[in-house]
């Protein structure tokens, strides 16, 4: 993908998005289910769109949250849900559309006191607070957020009572019967005014913020980092957890720097991403680059995207840590100081996550879990213990707590965050020079993700493929050691091709929401191996597509 001139820098003005116009078009438009992409569609992380596009408007939320009463009713859910918002624009009208139906429904809602923004993995946090040592009323969740998207972009996802995001099996339930809801206009949709709503009984305060903080300290240790006295400095980009860092740095003493506390609802603070576009994504150095510019300020740095489950480290060595390297660090550094932690916790990792991963397992000897994209592979061995640490690609992961039980069962961008102060503090070193430390013994792999063009079709026929409509036996001058379509930890479907050799792998996957599709690749030799890795690869991929 061309870089965009302007990537990294203040976007202008007069591109902002309009609010007052995003919100009324949120009320206003009605989307067409007759159109696929104005359908309720939950990808990996639940439904997203912009109201401008008619993908995200009132109607998909009033009838995907009646469609969660209705799961919730066949499972016997019947705890309190915990709801959360992020600070997208379009997040208050939307979680008062979920409410005024929640409420209609009867089912208790659990509020953020003082109409706090609340991250994802705090309402993870409040799920399993409140089920633990409960096998009946169990609690669940929504969080409305888009996760790092742009400004004119709303969403919704849904947790379980184990905390983790809905799986697949699920997901696809709740989203045809919305899209039913939608076909018959509304008509069976229960619905109360939200001033109504706001009083009725089952609406209830939590105090997410100290819940959460104050638990902190069972998940990270705290007084490595004070008693260090080392400086770290966070950008919560303007996230929900803005407010979050300030009590967690009083709470446990520490020198801890937020270089910004501004909420703006067209994020015209961000820094443009590579595509020009406003993305609050903390592994983009485009999107991080105010954070980057200070780095020397800092014995290290981090930033969270707006729902604060995705982490970017920043270091005074290398500024962003590309987001495998830190995945990388964390194991090794967790595995080797966290003793009460079970002998048998496995690593989970997505099959488009780095063969540096497998090499650290490898030389801790812990198992390693490979699943397919998606962090709900993750939950059932983060909610029992079995799984140690889970983490993607994306600059998303969660871990257990000192003594070796559940956390989150979400991404948590605030721990992962922490961590690096952890690491730092106890060490001496940040996680960057960590990093540099293991290729010294592992090797130094070099990565690239491309994008390319691909129908509809081409897209149905890349996820639909089988190790079988493979020919090549080589990839770059070495024999193909492994040809994938379901992930070697559970045997689910990856949705793509992953292609392995002793050197250097490359994973192909269709895009949920573009024409076009991605290619990961690595390698541990050179620039020019991987280059002939993307090369082959896509025509390995093309060829696959083209004899379907």
């Amino acid at each position: 993908m061309n870089i965009n001139p302007l990537a990294g820098k203040l976007p202008p003005q007069d591109t902002l998005v309009n609010i007052p116009k995003l919100v009324t078009a949120y009320y206003s438009n009605r989307p067409d289910v007759n159109i696929a992409a104005q359908q309720v569609s939950f990808g990996t992380s639940g439904h997203r769109g912009s109201s401008f596009q008619n993908t995200f408007n009132e109607w998909h939320l009033l009838a995907i949250t009646q469609s969660i009463c209705e799961y919730r009713k066949r499972q016997n859910i019947s705890g309190p849900l915990f709801l959360g918002i992020d600070t997208h624009a379009l997040s208050i009208p939307a979680a008062a559309s979920a409410l005024e139906v929640l409420a209609a429904n009867g089912v208790d809602v659990m509020l953020a006191q003082d109409d706090e923004y609340t991250p994802t993995p705090v309402i993870s946090h409040a799920i399993l607070a409140y089920n633990r040592g409960r096998t009946t009323g169990l609690a669940d969740g929504i969080v409305v957020t888009p996760s790092h998207n742009p400004p004119d972009n709303g969403g919704i996802k849904y947790n379980l009572p184990n905390g983790g995001p809905a799986d697949t099996s699920i997901t696809d339930w709740i989203q045809a019967a919305a899209n039913n809801f939608i076909r018959k206009g509304l008509h069976d949709v229960r619905r109360v005014p939200f001033e109504k709503a706001l009083l009725a009984p089952t609406t209830h305060r939590y105090d997410y913020l100290s819940n959460y903080v104050y638990d902190l300290g069972n998940v990270i240790e705290m007084e490595v980092i004070k008693s260090a006295d080392i400086h770290p400095g966070v950008d919560p980009l303007g996230g929900a957890g803005v407010r979050y860092w300030e009590r967690i740095a009083n709470r446990y003493h520490i020198d801890l720097t937020v270089v910004s506390n501004t909420i703006d609802p067209t994020f015209g603070f961000m820094t443009l991403d590579r595509d020009g576009k406003i993305r609050m994504d903390p592994s983009s150095p485009y999107a991080m680059q105010r954070l980057i510019d200070l780095k020397n300020q800092f014995d290290v740095a981090f930033g969270c995207d707006t729902d604060h489950d995705r982490h970017g480290i920043v270091t005074r060595s290398s500024g962003l840590m590309p987001s495998n390297h830190y995945l990388t660090v964390a194991i090794d550094y967790l595995f080797r100081h966290r003793p009460h932690w079970r002998h048998e916790a496995s690593v989970g990792k997505t099959v488009v996550s780095s063969q540096m991963i497998d090499r650290v397992c490898a030389r801790l000897g812990r198992k390693l879990v490979e699943m397919p994209v998606g962090f709900k592979w993750f939950v059932d061995g983060l909610f029992d213990g079995s799984m140690g640490f889970g983490g993607e690609e994306s600059a998303g992961a969660a871990f257990l707590r000192l003594d070796g039980s559940v956390w989150t069962t979400d991404k948590d961008g605030i721990t992962a965050a922490l961590l690096a102060a952890e690491m730092t503090a106890r060490t001496g070193n940040d996680p960057a020079q960590a990093y540099q430390k293991l290729t010294e013994t592992l090797g130094a792999p070099i990565a690239n993700r491309l994008e390319a063009p691909a129908t509809r079709a081409q897209k149905a026929a890349l996820s639909a493929l089988s190790p079988e409509q493979i020919s090549s036996t080589e990839l770059a001058g070495e024999k193909i050691t492994g040809v994938l379509t379901r992930a070697p930890g559970n045997n689910a479907a990856i949705g793509g091709l992953k292609v392995c050799t002793k050197n250097g792998w490359f994973a192909a996957r269709p895009s949920g929401t573009e024409e076009i599709y991605k290619i990961y690749a690595e390698s541990f030799i050179d620039d020019a191996h991987l280059e002939l890795i993307i090369k082959e690869a896509q025509v390995i991929v093309d060829s696959a597509m083209r004899t379907r």
